[in-house]
């Protein structure tokens, strides 16, 4: 299968880098901080949702601006202990692209996703996070904001993604979708194309766009 392409956009956490374990180290310590129990906790879906999103589903409305804020200073200080490293085929892959083809689109804030972008030496041209939306994933809004700013239409756009709320996204925005399987178990991804990682796949420029396929 080759899916051919005119932008390239990526989710970051879980596409492009992990950074689960400092996730998973920032939100416990936040939840035990605002008196969030395991139970409560349990029940909300963290991945490739904004932080703003997922503190309205546990907190009452006066006390999210300030519990955005502390996550955000969290994970931005935990960075620099290992809190993100890249996965599997990001470099060689994104090194293969003209920088003005593709995109980051990440539900992280700005100053997290450039904390995280910065210390594992990618560099996008392009970068829509949760301080540029006003709905966020699986709403289609962040996917079609990074097309219009690489002035590409959705249908000639490919997700890159490990959620479910991100393939949604995609999908909503008409793009073709492609899936990684770092977060999720491939079963659980809904998308044209499931592979482990981007070390799966290879990524050939031609004078109409980018052609995406699988490695042999």
């Amino acid at each position: 299968m080759t899916i051919h392409a005119q932008a390239l956009l990526f989710d970051n956490d879980g596409t492009l880098v992990s950074s689960l374990a400092s996730v998973g180290r920032c939100w416990t310590r936040w939840a035990a901080e605002y008196g969030i129990t395991a139970e409560e906790f349990a029940r909300v879906e963290l991945h490739g949702r904004p932080a703003a999103e997922i503190a309205a589903d546990l907190l009452p409305a006066e006390v999210v601006p300030q519990a955005v804020a502390r996550i955000e200073d969290l994970e931005v200080e935990d960075v620099p202990r290992g809190g993100v490293h890249l996965l599997p085929g990001t470099r060689a892959f994104l090194d293969a692209l003209p920088a003005d083809r593709w995109a980051v689109v990440t539900s992280a804030t700005r100053r997290l996703a450039e904390a995280r972008l910065d210390a594992v030496g990618i560099l996008p041209k392009t970068l829509v996070t949760a301080d540029d939306i006003t709905r966020g994933k699986p709403d289609p809004e962040p996917y079609l904001l990074a097309a219009r700013a690489l002035g590409v239409d959705p249908a000639h756009c490919v997700v890159f993604e490990d959620a479910p709320a991100g393939l949604a996204s995609g999908r909503a925005a008409g793009m073709t979708t492609v899936a990684l399987a770092t977060t999720h178990r491939a079963a659980e991804l809904h998308a044209d194309l499931v592979v482990e990682d981007l070390s799966a796949l290879s990524a050939l420029v031609t004078d109409q766009g980018v052609e995406i396929s699988p490695r042999a």
